[in-house]
């Protein structure tokens, strides 16, 4: 069975790390899917965070990290995946993604979604609050992978306690 895990990663924390890992354990193959949101300012470019989540993942060796740029109905169809896993940290997440499961089941009948939580060191790490602690010089380094630390000290500079 192969599960398609979809999201911006922008970047990819140790939360997304452990949904993938966890994942990677449940199906045969599981792909990494990190998409272009043009809605969203991402703090890295696409193949920069393809880049870094084929680092941060290297060791699964049923893990495939992909771009995509398209619908996600479109995209499943083409990776040839049965289901689609999304994180659920807290009640705010599940709202919005169980609309999100519903209207792509509605543009196509076959399409599952599985939710899965993460750990709970990892329930409150979002990639948008990994981004802002590190604009404002704080330590990212407890939240994401040490390759993806040091690339957020490349963007960002080294951790500050001086304002």
């Amino acid at each position: 069975m192969i599960a398609l895990y979809p999201g911006t990663f922008d970047p990819l924390t140790k939360g997304h790390v452990d949904i993938a890992a966890r994942g990677a354990k449940l199906f045969d193959k599981l792909i990494l899917s990190v998409s272009e949101n043009p809605k969203k300012k991402t703090a890295f470019p696409l193949e920069e965070r393809v880049e870094m989540a084929k680092e941060a993942l290297f060791e699964y060796k049923n893990i495939e990290v992909v771009p995509f740029t398209c619908l996600l109905v479109h995209f499943m169809k083409k990776m040839k995946a049965d289901l689609v896993i999304r994180g659920l940290r807290a009640v705010g997440d599940f709202e919005f993604e169980f609309q999100l499961a519903l209207m792509n089941r509605k543009m196509d009948p076959n399409f599952e979604t599985v939710f899965l939580m993460p750990n709970k060191q990892y329930i409150f790490i979002s990639s948008s609050m990994v981004r802002e602690v590190a604009e404002h010089g704080g330590d990212v380094s407890p939240f994401v992978p040490d390759c993806i630390n040091k690339r957020i000290i490349d963007l960002y500079g080294e951790p500050s306690s001086i304002c």
